[in-house]
């Protein structure tokens, strides 16, 4: 009997969800609510409830969350709120919801949804801030905060293309500014294939080289099934 998983992308500008069978099947329209403004856990935690109530029929919950999340505690979160550094959002959903819930990092969950599971693969989402996950053979290499690494000067891939910066600089320069952020990330990491999601991976105009591809934002909804794999098996 398939498992109906309610899936969530938690970013800075939106929270999406849809219900998803085990085939990936979806099973519910995808629905997509604004973040609220400074979302501390109280008000997303709201949000997110208001969405399980939409969903009653599911069965598990899989979220994707854009911070580190170790056993269910999110650390950092900086563009949301400090006071997520440290929240136990796994066992407070599981109080409020009575379901079964796995949480991981947002661009980790779009990874999963992207991969193909061969060599070494780079996912980087392109939003208010700046996601990565890194796969070897299809197992993820956990914690990569590679936003926080200095990419120019004394600022970081965040700093550098951030929604911060395409705002001062302009779509233009920071499509430029991209080409070099991927060019020194092939030479950091020689990955086989490099995925860009992300709602601000729509911007990019330029050519971009053949192993680097454009991936679509529901990758990070449907990857959520793929945090329940391994404890179906």
């Amino acid at each position: 009997m398939s498992l109906l998983t309610l899936a969530i992308d938690v970013g800075g500008s939106t929270v999406k969800a849809i219900l998803l069978r085990d085939d990936g099947v979806a099973m519910s329209h995808k629905l997509v609510i604004a973040t609220p403004e400074s979302p501390t856990p109280a008000k997303l935690i709201e949000v997110l409830l208001d969405l399980f109530a939409q969903h009653g029929s599911c069965d598990r919950l899989a979220i994707g969350f854009p911070s580190v999340v170790e056993s269910g505690v999110t650390r950092g979160a900086i563009n949301l709120h400090p006071d997520w550094d440290g929240f136990c959002l796994e066992q407070v959903l599981q109080a409020k919801t009575g379901k079964p819930i796995k949480i991981a990092n947002d661009a980790d969950v779009q990874g999963y949804g992207a991969i193909v599971g061969q060599g070494v693969e780079l996912v980087i989402t392109l939003g208010t801030g700046f996601g990565s996950a890194l796969f070897l053979n299809g197992k993820l290499l956990p914690n990569l905060e590679l936003g926080q690494h200095i990419f120019t000067g004394h600022e970081t891939y965040e700093d550098q293309l951030g929604q911060v910066a395409l705002n001062q600089i302009g779509v233009e320069s920071w499509n430029t500014r991209l080409l070099k952020a991927i060019a020194s990330l092939y030479k950091l990491f020689n990955y086989d294939q490099l995925y860009i999601g992300g709602g601000n991976a729509r911007l990019i105009s330029v050519n971009l080289p053949a192993n680097v591809a454009i991936v679509s934002n529901d990758l990070g909804l449907m990857g959520g099934l793929a945090l329940w794999k391994s404890s179906d098996s």
